[in-house]
């Protein structure tokens, strides 16, 4: 019976339970873990590995003639360039794992921009009242106001049932298939297709009416060359003065001087960036000034369940490669996701 090399490379170790589950999807399986910290030790264990699972490692050129399957530990793979698309293995993702947790920042900043909370968190770090609160300190309701977003994969179709559960009025851009076919892989208890189907639908291809509509425009799209720069300055003067942009995607999406500058001009409402162009965002960013701005730290992805999620994936991975089934989110090298 032939072995199956299995490498894992993480920032935090897996758990020996982790470990255990993985070994019992085959005894044909012989795993080995490494942190990050611990890539030098790696150097002897290239040349056997046939399976990487891994969150930034790769094997350099050369190194790793039997590997035949890489599955990221992201639901991206922007973060390995052209190597991602040139490669002859097998690419795979965790594309299904990351949808409450991301959507659920969407609607806390949807939330903390329409209350006033950053101008209310500045009044209380000063100890002081508000006495015009009625009118600085009106807030918008998000019910009836309309969500457009960008990507209804995974995530933006979960983002899009929470906003319907505030009664906001939901539309997307994307491709029509995706609409209606199940995900490859789903957390139990989330929106199906049909639970969160957009009240209209958008062509990604023009996505200015989208923008138009809009009181909230949500960024939920893979890194892409069709998606980079998406959010221009052509795109901004298509909102609403009163529109609030939302990005949760990846920090190319969005020209940030061009949004800077259509907040300092007002000819936005405000915007909230989880995700930059460069990462960590400097302190000399305008970004960080800005006072109709949220701004957190590349976190919308974050859970206390993320390695246990991930793993759980694995290991159906595992599970298929070894009886020659397809793979779950395989990576389409001519769409790069």
């Amino acid at each position: 019976m032939e072995k199956i090399r299995v490498l894992l490379v993480t920032q935090r170790r897996v758990t020996d339970e982790l470990v255990s589950m993985l070994q019992r999807v085959s005894p044909r399986l012989v795993i080995e873990t490494r942190t990050a910290d611990e890539k030098a030790e790696c150097s002897d264990i290239w040349k056997h590995v046939e399976v990487l699972y891994t969150d930034d490692l790769l094997p350099p050129d050369g190194d790793a003639p039997c590997l035949r399957w890489i599955q990221g530990h992201y639901a991206g793979v922007d973060r390995w360039g052209q190597r991602a698309m040139s490669e002859s293995v097998i690419w795979t993702t965790t594309n299904g794992i990351h949808s409450p947790q991301v959507a659920e920042l969407v609607l806390t900043l949807m939330l903390a921009l329409a209350r006033k909370l950053p101008l209310m968190f500045k009044l209380q770090e000063k100890g002081e009242w508000c006495n015009a609160r009625h009118e600085v300190l009106m807030p918008r309701e998000l019910r009836q106001a309309t969500a457009g977003i960008i990507g209804y994969g995974n995530i933006g179709r979960q983002v899009g049932y929470l906003c319907r559960a505030f009664g906001m009025r939901v539309i997307a851009a994307d491709r029509k298939e995706v609409l209606e076919r199940e995900p490859a892989w789903k957390l139990p208890g989330l929106a199906s297709p049909a639970d969160a189907m957009p009240d209209k639908l958008f062509d990604p291809s023009d996505i200015t009416p989208l923008l138009q509509e809009s009181d909230y425009v949500v960024l939920c799209v893979p890194a892409t060359p069709q998606t980079i720069g998406l959010i221009n300055d052509r795109a901004l003067a298509s909102m609403k003065a009163s529109c609030v942009l939302i990005n949760v995607a990846r920090g190319g999406v969005v020209d940030e001087d061009a949004l800077v500058e259509a907040l300092r001009s007002h000819r936005i409402g405000g915007a909230a960036l989880d995700v930059f162009a460069k990462e960590p965002l400097p302190p000399s960013s305008p970004l960080w000034k800005l006072p109709n701005m949220i701004i957190t730290h590349h976190v919308a992805g974050l859970s206390p369940y993320y390695l246990e999620r991930s793993m759980t994936l694995f290991a159906e991975n595992l599970r298929r490669y070894v009886a020659g089934e397809q793979l779950l989110n395989v990576v389409d090298r001519v769409r790069g996701y």
